[in-house]
């Protein structure tokens, strides 16, 4: 490894005023030279597998990724062939069809019931929480599914329909706080063991099935929670055909969902490969075009803030409980999880990435719709 190649990524680090060996919590260590090379030709993808593979290390992973994020200094890599294959692959084919879909269930949320258990909230929620007027993150996710149902206006006997419905939280709160029923579709097999299994007795159904597979049902209402990052460019027509021809005249639709700046066929590669694959995030001009026709905007609600005081008390929740997991997944498998919920906390920290509340209509909604907060 050449002392240039060192040189240049010093000087790009030190444009987000990082230093290689500091002593601050953002500034890296570095134990293996070969990691230069590999930042410059393979970005961010490198810097996660670097840090996996103990290569680096750093005191504060979120403290390092949001001034890299804040700087932009990914445009500074460069593009080896995987990476150009991998673009290619994106723009071509339909990574998230119904066969493919299933992958991200396999790959992340059949991970292991015992961690998202001592992770996640009481009602095991897997999203961003509303933290206004919260003081933990129980408070905060039940917040956030009381506000959801307030902007849908449920009732008693609404008929819902929740598309990746996880482990059955907001159908939980709904069904005992609104009087609701339902049905909740996840393509997770555990996630649909444990739901099953939670909301014994509800007045709500929980299906291992793709959201593409339910055929004009008609619901009141229908919520998408955390799921249509997994949707992919090349279907979010058809998401939102799905969801109109299931729903009854004068529905609405409420889509929760971590959204990018620009528009794009690819996501971060590291993210991808270890953590969700197939997975992209939508733009807002993507997700209006999407809607085009079938639905009416009625209200758009940013609180990205909020993600990264999530994903932070996950963290904490995931660092407590290690002593306990760690017989169960190996050291490399926490390096992994510790760099995904530090780096993602940043990357809302940063304004990267965003988490935005749609509320759509099917066209002509009687009365109106009232904005809630």
């Amino acid at each position: 490894m050449s002392k240039r190649l060192k040189k240049k990524v010093q000087s790009i680090l030190k444009k987000a005023d990082i230093v290689v060996d500091g002593n601050r919590p953002w500034d890296i260590q570095v134990f293996d030279d070969d990691i230069y090379n590999d930042l410059l030709k393979r970005g961010n993808l490198a810097l996660g597998e670097g840090y996996m593979d103990k290569k680096w290390e750093v005191k504060s992973v979120d403290q390092l990724i949001y001034r890299l994020l804040k700087t932009r200094l990914d445009k500074y890599a460069g593009q080896d062939l995987s990476i150009v294959l991998y673009v290619l692959s994106t723009k071509l084919f339909n990574l998230q069809n119904i066969k493919r879909s299933k992958i991200v269930g396999e790959v992340h949320y059949d991970v292991g019931n015992d961690l998202y258990q001592k992770m996640l909230d009481k009602r095991m929620n897997y999203s961003c929480g509303y933290w206004k007027d919260a003081e933990n993150i129980d408070q905060a996710q039940e917040n956030k599914l009381d506000l959801i149902c307030r902007k849908l206006k449920l009732k008693p006997g609404d008929r819902v329909l929740e598309i990746g419905c996880g482990w059955g939280g907001f159908l939980s709160f709904a069904a005992e706080k609104y009087g609701i029923n339902g049905i909740g579709v996840t393509i997770s097999k555990e996630q649909h063991k444990l739901a099953c299994e939670r909301l014994k007795g509800y007045p709500v159904e929980i299906r291992l099935q793709d959201y593409r597979e339910i055929n004009e049902e008609k619901f009141d209402y229908a919520v998408s929670i955390g799921m249509f990052e997994h949707v992919g460019p090349k279907n979010y027509r058809e998401h939102m055909e799905a969801v109109a021809r299931n729903l009854k005249e004068g529905g609405l639709y409420l889509l929760h969902t971590i959204g990018g700046n620009n528009s794009s066929s690819k996501t971060d590669r590291w993210i991808d490969k270890y953590i969700f694959p197939n997975s992209k995030l939508p733009s807002a001009k993507e997700i209006t075009e999407a809607a085009e026709g079938i639905f009416d905007l009625e209200d758009w609600h940013n609180f990205g803030v909020n993600y990264d005081k999530t994903l932070m008390a996950w963290y904490e929740n995931f660092e407590k409980a290690w002593p306990e997991l760690k017989d169960s997944y190996d050291e490399k498998f926490y390096r992994m999880w510790k760099y995904y919920l530090l780096s993602c906390a940043a990357s809302f920290r940063a304004r990267y990435n965003h988490l935005w509340q749609i509320v759509l209509s099917k066209p002509n909604l009687e009365n109106g719709y009232e904005s809630v907060r």
